[in-house]
């Protein structure tokens, strides 16, 4: 299997830079008190518009975490690209299906390896 290096690292570097920016925007956007969020002075405050805002800001809290893990992930694929690893099985050590990489090209494993481990 050939793979090719440059274009791997561009795709996973413009990936990279859409995270960071969706990320930044979730971070803004939790920045934010809930009090400002709900402009709640302490009188007529509504309990829904509170548990709106909760569990939105519990959803982008989340938003933020899944971006944390695929930016990692984004992270060790270029190590791997940089190391000449990239494209081979963390756990076998055979190379990753390329359509497989084409569709998740922070893959570490092989789809008979993922298999094994999700079924463990």
């Amino acid at each position: 299997m050939t793979i090719d290096v440059d274009h791997v690292k561009q795709e996973l570097l413009r990936e990279r830079e859409r995270l960071l920016a969706s990320r930044e925007r979730l971070l803004e956007d939790t920045s934010r008190s809930l009090e400002d969020a709900t402009d709640e002075d302490g009188n007529d405050s509504h309990l829904a518009d509170s548990a709106s805002e909760t569990v939105e800001r519990e959803i982008e809290l989340s938003l933020e975490d899944s971006a944390d893990h695929l930016l990692a992930g984004i992270d060790a694929a270029l190590d791997r690209l940089a190391a000449g690893t990239y494209g081979l099985c963390e756990r076998c050590g055979r190379p990753i299906a390329a359509e497989r990489l084409a569709e998740l090209p922070s893959a570490t494993k092989c789809i008979d390896c993922k298999w094994r481990e999700e079924r463990s």
